[in-house]
């Protein structure tokens, strides 16, 4: 074996995150997302982190034979038509405090590396989730996922009034047992089994990295309106942090995903008919695909 070869930089190179340890936001009553890290962190002092997925389409032709306004173009060009692993060239290491029933959801993106907090090693720190009054939500009537209404919301009923309330009491209630499990554990009860009695909106944290294709998957998902409306904070925090570093993909996320629209090749077909004077109606027999596309009508103009 030779060597190291050590190559220098032919123009003068700058940190992503401006020399930071961390980028921080605050995010519900006491938790927070912090970019911590990303790889690369030094680029050109022109670029952003985007040159490292341009880097990667381009390894035929080398680096810097482009202009930055090609850059960009071609980073559209590869969202656009999904051709996906040179995203996968840059890397984001987040450290995230959330209540344990929004990590329970998170963790289900197996595309990351996550170490978590060890409720068995350690005493788990005093902080609750909990929502005001009028951030209770009813249950909604067609998706048994969650819901938007709020309980409390201007002019409901008095009823709804009360239950949102009760809620808030409970929490209360539940909460008041940590100090249960503190006193078990300082008799002498493991710390892995004190802590199995402690509610689900305790807080949490670990630190969470995943490549940029993946995570801009996360956030597809996670900032659909469909989604918890807790875990939706993150997920804008998460994008506020993300943008900065990699704007280029950002921007063409947002106009070809995020912000896009999928059509299937039966609404494709809907579509069709209705440009010719038809009535556009989806033929399907799923009562919720044609919702779907009704929807989508609407947002077309249609």
């Amino acid at each position: 074996m030779g060597p190291i070869k050590k190559v220098e930089p032919e123009s003068p190179w700058r940190d992503v995150m401006g020399g930071a340890s961390r980028w921080e936001i605050p995010v519900l009553d006491h938790g927070f997302i912090a970019l911590v890290d990303a790889m690369p962190r030094l680029v050109p002092q022109d670029k952003t982190a985007d040159a490292a997925i341009v880097q990667a389409a381009r390894v035929s032709y080398g680096q810097g034979t482009k202009k930055v306004s090609e850059d960009r173009g071609l980073i559209r060009y590869l969202l656009r038509h999904r051709h996906t692993t040179p995203f996968e060239m840059v890397e984001l290491k987040f450290h995230v405090c959330m209540p344990i029933f929004i990590a329970r959801q998170w963790i289900r993106h197996r595309t990351a590396n996550v170490n978590e907090y060890s409720g068995r090693y350690s005493i788990i720190p005093d902080r609750f989730y909990t929502p005001s009054l009028d951030q209770v939500r009813k249950q909604s009537a067609s998706n048994r996922q969650g819901g938007e209404e709020r309980l409390a919301s201007p002019g409901a009923p008095d009823a709804d009034l009360k239950t949102a309330q009760e809620f808030l009491t409970f929490l209360a209630k539940v909460e008041a047992s940590y100090q249960d499990y503190l006193k078990l554990a300082d008799a002498g009860v493991s710390r892995e089994l004190a802590r199995i009695g402690l509610p689900v909106n305790m807080y949490t944290e670990w630190y969470w990295k995943c490549d940029l294709h993946n995570t801009l998957h996360f956030l597809s998902l996670r900032l659909d309106p469909h989604a918890q409306s807790e875990i939706r904070d993150f997920a804008a925090a998460m994008l506020a942090l993300i943008e900065p570093i990699a704007p280029y993909t950002v921007e063409a996320w947002k106009d070809y995903a995020a912000e896009g629209l999928r059509l299937s090749r039966l609404e494709i077909a809907a579509l069709q008919r209705l440009a010719t004077g038809g009535d556009g109606t989806l033929e399907s027999d799923n009562a919720r695909e044609r919702a779907e596309w009704d929807a989508k009508r609407k947002s077309l103009g249609f």
